[in-house]
């Protein structure tokens, strides 16, 4: 083999990801991330008043049925106060997959046109799902000041919380956004899906209204030990850790799961987009 000659091996790894590649083009992140951000209030009415009215309206919505109709219990806490809590990582968890589970298919030019690192479109998704997170937290804040409810000392937790729900989010918009890809009809999968999620994570209900014995079952969704963990961090109410510890590993199986399947199946992308 002469000096001129160019070998090219496959990397090498069970994920096979090269991270220094992924870091040389770490700026391409942050400007898909920000181009997000950006289409997503583009000559919209409202703007950025969207990431406000949502959680909003879901948490009055939830509050008179489940709270005063259903008078489902809020562990001592005023309802509204308690299912806002539930809501903020669930309306970043909903929206961050949604967005990425289909950046792929909506953004397919970009995938036959130029080479750049894949992983990094439905990453980007979830990163601009980050801005309305910010937004929910400060509107919780005066919600919290309405009720007269001060926030307790576990809120130091709530950074590894939130990137718990980022590697939640990653991993379940990594192994979507594959799958929409290679199957078309998926697409219509996931609203549904992430329709029924909700309705099994402990958003408007508390983890305690499940029978001990099918926790550890509740648990296996990953949003609900997580959910469980912000109230617990925001309000001072006891830590299921039990619940957590689960819903953490299973949270990090499906992140190193959705890297797996998505760097397995990205070779065909620019085929079949």
């Amino acid at each position: 083999m002469d000096d001129k000659s160019i070998l090219i091996r496959p990397q090498k790894g069970w994920i096979n990801i090269d991270w220094m590649e992924l870091y040389h083009y770490r700026e391409l992140l942050f400007f898909l991330a920000w181009r997000d951000i950006l289409v997503r209030y583009k000559q919209t009415v409202l703007g950025v008043a969207w990431a406000v009215l949502q959680p909003v309206f879901m948490m009055v919505v939830f509050t008179v049925i489940f709270g005063r109709l259903a008078k489902i219990d809020s562990e001592g806490f005023p309802y509204a106060v308690f299912v806002y809590a539930g809501l903020l990582p669930w309306t970043f968890f909903s929206t961050a997959v949604s967005q990425s589970g289909l950046s792929l298919v909506s953004q397919q030019h970009l995938l036959t046109k130029i080479y750049f690192p894949r992983l990094f479109v439905p990453t980007a998704s979830v990163g601009a799902g980050l801005v309305d997170l910010s937004i929910s937290f400060a509107v919780y804040g005066v919600v919290l000041a309405s009720y007269g409810v001060a926030p307790s000392a576990g809120m130091v937790w709530l950074p590894l919380l939130v990137l718990l729900t980022i590697l939640a989010a990653l991993g379940f918009g990594y192994t979507l956004a594959a799958l929409t890809v290679s199957y078309r009809d998926f697409r219509f999968v996931v609203p549904f899906m992430m329709q029924a999620m909700m309705y099994i994570s402990p958003v408007v209900y508390p983890v305690k209204l499940v029978p001990p014995k099918y926790r550890w079952l509740l648990a296996l969704n990953p949003m609900a030990g997580i959910i469980d963990g912000y109230r617990s961090a925001i309000l001072g109410k006891p830590w299921n850790l039990t619940t957590l510890a689960i819903s953490t590993v299973v949270a990090i199986v499906l992140f190193v799961f959705g890297l797996f399947y998505f760097r397995k199946t990205e070779r065909r992308f620019a085929d079949i987009a």
